[in-house]
């Protein structure tokens, strides 16, 4: 199982997500979400990351100044594009910045999935996340599940990861229902917005395990 922990803020956080196993850790660049990073905050974080451990940055409809930033000043090994950005425009991402793209798809119904085959021409793995509620703020990190059955034993052309309103107490059914190998959370191991909780992080790498 490769478990991702999105949202990171602190120090200690990412040391003990990291020193717990986690496959990727993320970090959040938008200004609307409480877990929003300054690009020196986010520097301090990620030299702390061993190397092997993916390094996620998390944009939502970011535009090329902002990508080139990012890019320019952080040791990103991965783009997250958590907005409305279009194939087209996923895939005019991956060419310019050359670093592999994970783009997050929103599920609230069977109507949602046939676009995951169009995202998955074009992205190197698929978030298969809740669809937001329609006046939410933000695109992800609401704490939002969807009908899991929706995605039980589906494949795409690409990896993909589970997401939206996994916790602790639910990620083992959700890896059973849909049989996911990769999981992604962030809301789900937190004690308040924004604000990462070790003894939730360690339950959810040991339930997401199996153990």
């Amino acid at each position: 199982m490769q478990i991702k922990i999105c949202g990171l803020t602190q120090p200690q956080h990412v040391t003990h997500a990291a020193r717990l196993g986690a496959a990727y850790l993320g970090f959040v660049f938008f200004p609307k979400s409480p877990r929003n990073l300054l690009i020196e905050t986010a520097r301090d974080l990620m030299v702390e990351v061993p190397p092997g451990i993916c390094k996620v940055a998390l944009t939502v409809d970011a535009d090329d100044a902002l990508l080139s930033a990012l890019t320019d000043a952080l040791p990103i090994d991965m783009l997250q594009l958590h907005g409305r950005e279009t194939p087209q425009r996923v895939a005019a991402i991956r060419e310019k910045f050359h670093l592999p793209v994970m783009k997050a798809v929103g599920v609230a119904d069977e109507g949602d999935l046939p676009v995951l085959d169009e995202y998955a021409r074009v992205a190197d793995q698929l978030l298969v996340d809740a669809k937001p509620p329609k006046h939410a703020t933000l695109p992800g990190g609401n704490g939002l599940s969807f009908d899991w059955r929706l995605i039980a034993n589906r494949r795409w052309s690409v990896p993909w990861m589970l997401a939206g309103g996994l916790t602790p107490d639910n990620v083992a059914e959700a890896v059973r229902l849909t049989g996911a190998r990769q999981v992604d959370v962030s809301s789900g191991v937190e004690s308040a917005p924004g604000l990462k909780d070790e003894k939730m992080i360690a339950a959810f790498l040991r339930a997401a395990n199996g153990v």
